[in-house]
């Protein structure tokens, strides 16, 4: 058999439920084992791995910590890395069957040009080139070396962001639209057919939004209602 699957979630404490959601749909879903690390921003400080202040304009507890994850992976193998808000349809293998031995990083290209200036919780929403692109990535954690606990912990956000960490563009691989559809953000005539859901500007989990993404909403309470629901 082959090894499990190594799956990171970006955690956020505002988002535990976001999160728990997420590992049980990647999980009911999934035709292979999985191996899933919940990113935990105090655990990697008591590890001595993330020591970097809070940026004012990064929005969840993870916005950097993600890119620890090669350097967590021994700089061996693949990996895959996700933020919480997100939500599985499909067989994560079918993701993982898409890895490119060429390519350093494999994501999914949005051209997302926010037009509004805050998303949840009032957080600020930031613009930037490649935006969106690291909320999902497959890490060729042998090619992501730049990637040091040193390099994660000082560099801007825009330099992890925008991958100024690779030798350049081209080593950064494109995956099918499916995986990683923007709710309320892209067509929703676009979601019917996603794997993979994401709730880049709040989902339905945080009161004042409930209805983001209107059926999605529903189909992501369904999920919550089914992973919680008692043994009868």
């Amino acid at each position: 058999m082959s090894a499990p699957i190594p799956v990171f979630i970006g955690v956020d404490p505002r988002e535990r439920a976001a999160t728990n959601v997420l590992i049980d749909s990647l999980v009911q879903h999934s035709s292979v084992p999985l191996a899933i690390t919940p990113l935990v921003t105090p655990q990697l400080e008591a590890q001595g791995l993330y020591w970097r202040a809070r940026d004012p304009k990064q929005s969840t507890a993870f916005s950097f910590s993600r890119f620890l994850v090669p350097h967590l992976m021994g700089y061996q193998g693949w990996a895959i890395f996700m933020d919480c808000d997100m939500l599985a349809r499909g067989d994560i293998a079918a993701l993982w069957a898409l890895r490119d031995e060429q390519m350093a990083v494999m994501c999914r290209q949005h051209e997302h040009v926010p037009r509004e200036t805050v998303k949840f919780m009032g957080e600020v929403q930031s613009a930037y080139p490649k935006k969106n692109w690291s909320s999902l990535m497959l890490l060729n954690c042998s090619r992501c070396t730049a990637l040091t606990a040193d390099y994660v912990n000082t560099a801007s956000g825009l330099e992890l962001h925008r991958f100024h960490w690779l030798e350049g563009d081209h080593a950064i691989g494109a995956l099918p639209e499916g995986w990683n559809h923007l709710v309320a953000v892209q067509d929703p005539a676009k979601a019917e057919d996603a794997s993979l859901l994401h709730w880049t500007l709040g989902g339905p989990w945080f009161r004042e939004q409930r209805t983001m993404g209107e059926g999605l909403a529903a189909e992501w309470f369904a999920a919550r209602d089914a992973a919680f629901r008692l043994w009868e």
